[in-house]
């Protein structure tokens, strides 16, 4: 089969596509990703088809990054400032990569990819969709916490149908964040559809739960073709996993430090989290870990001590399992990394589903939670020590780690996708105009 896999995001979004676009290649298909031009450096090297998709992404772009992770308003201007106002040049770029070699077998689509329900009605491709987190269901009876109203989510116990209001609430607010997505259906002779942020997202075919049961799950109102395959990890870099040699030296040299991480996309827009990060860590009097990025500006503002190693990017997937504890914003990519590893967390919640995913490994028994604006060296310091002075976060933990780790999500949705391809016989014939 020719698979055409296709997100926006962040490497969060994207690493899952590139794991699974391996999979399907040792299985005989031709994957390609169809994804912004930042990634193509990273996908390329891997032997991986790659079309480019627009809006294009800066990956250095600290002023997008902070928009976008604003937890009042970053969601939709992320959605009306950036991935809307592109939607036609996405929809033309999806045609493009779905239309090449003679037609791909299979379109495979991310939520935030609002053009790939428009090519698989337009061309009556198989599809599927997927999701990495169980905030993108937004379910009635396991309501998602929203960042610009955290406090809602905690008043379903106290209020009957609370869920219910949660999920009309929302539609309510985004009700005109649509309109290019509708103009463009309209334009190339579509119905309107349903609700491109919450309901059309999601294939009729298949939907994958890229994500742990563990982490949420199944709730009556997921979508019925929903397969749970579990998380689905990669973290190479243009396919190198290995550690830089001054950190594997650091390592060895001691006992496991904190680590501190923002991810990918959070680190542009990090603030004095590093430099309040190695103060805390001076204060516990723990060795310690920092993946600050690219960004000069993360440099903690002081001297260091021997004891903390700062570092641009380590692979989390042998960096995590010699922690003790780790630190980060939350990203479900990084949590994931850090369930398996089996170490408890801190979590800096940003924006969009970050502050869910903390409220479900807190609810977990392996994490503490602790806001941004409160993030400072010594609150930081006190939470830390908390945690690594009661064993029952890190018994927990390396307990979850053990089930994630008897899990392999790559596989399952690769055969969701096999069983789905073998099913439908896909219009290879068609023929895609450009009204």
């Amino acid at each position: 089969m020719r698979i055409v896999f296709t997100t926006f995001g962040t490497f969060g979004d994207v690493n899952p596509l590139i794991a699974l676009a391996l999979e399907m290649r040792s299985r005989g298909h031709d994957p390609v990703l169809a994804v912004p031009e930042m990634f193509r450096s990273k996908i390329e090297p891997l032997g991986i088809g790659f079309h480019r998709i627009r809006p294009d992404q800066d990956p250095h772009d600290s002023r997008l990054v902070a928009m976008i992770y604003d937890i009042k308003k970053g969601t939709e201007r992320g959605l009306r400032e950036f991935l809307f106002p592109a939607i036609r040049q996405s929809y033309e770029d999806l045609m493009a990569a779905v239309m090449a070699d003679g037609g791909a077998d299979l379109l495979v689509s991310g939520e935030l990819a609002y053009a790939g329900p428009i090519v698989a009605e337009m061309t009556r491709i198989p599809w599927a969709s997927y999701v990495l987190a169980p905030f993108s269901f937004f379910s009635a009876y396991d309501p998602p916490v929203l960042p610009p109203y955290p406090t809602l989510a905690k008043m379903q116990a106290l209020v009957p149908g609370m869920g219910h209001l949660i999920a009309r609430f929302a539609r309510y607010v985004t009700r005109e964040w649509s309109e290019p997505v509708y103009e463009l259906r309209e334009q190339l002779g579509l119905s309107p559809g349903s609700d491109p942020i919450f309901d059309a997202k999601f294939s009729s075919q298949l939907v994958l739960a890229l994500f742990s049961s563990v982490l949420g799950e199944p709730q009556p109102d997921w979508p019925s073709c929903t397969r749970t395959c579990g998380f689905v990890y990669y973290d190479g870099d243009a396919g190198k996993v290995d550690l830089a040699p001054e950190l594997e030296a650091f390592l060895q040299a001691g006992p496991p430090p904190l680590v501190f991480t923002l991810g990918s996309a959070a680190v542009l827009d990090a603030g004095d989290f590093y430099e309040q990060s190695a103060l805390a860590a001076e204060k516990l009097n723990q060795r310690a870990v920092l993946l600050v990025g690219n960004d000069a500006r993360n440099l903690p503002h002081h001297k260091v001590p021997d004891s903390i190693c700062v570092t641009q990017y380590a692979p989390y997937s042998r960096l995590f399992p010699r922690a003790s504890l780790i630190i980060h914003q939350g990203g479900v990519g990084t949590t994931a990394q850090a369930l398996r590893a089996g170490k408890p967390m801190l979590l800096m919640p940003y924006s969009h589903d970050q502050p869910d995913n903390a409220r479900r490994v807190r609810r977990l028994g392996v994490a503490k939670v602790i806001q941004r604006h409160r993030y400072q060296a010594e609150a930081a310091a006190n939470l830390i020590r908390d945690m690594l002075a009661e064993p029952k976060y890190r018994e927990r933990a390396a307990a979850l780690g053990l089930q994630l780790q008897k899990e392999n999500g790559v596989h399952a949705a690769a055969d969701a996708l096999e069983a789905l391809a073998s099913s439908i016989k896909p219009a290879r014939s068609f023929q895609a105009s450009q009204p």
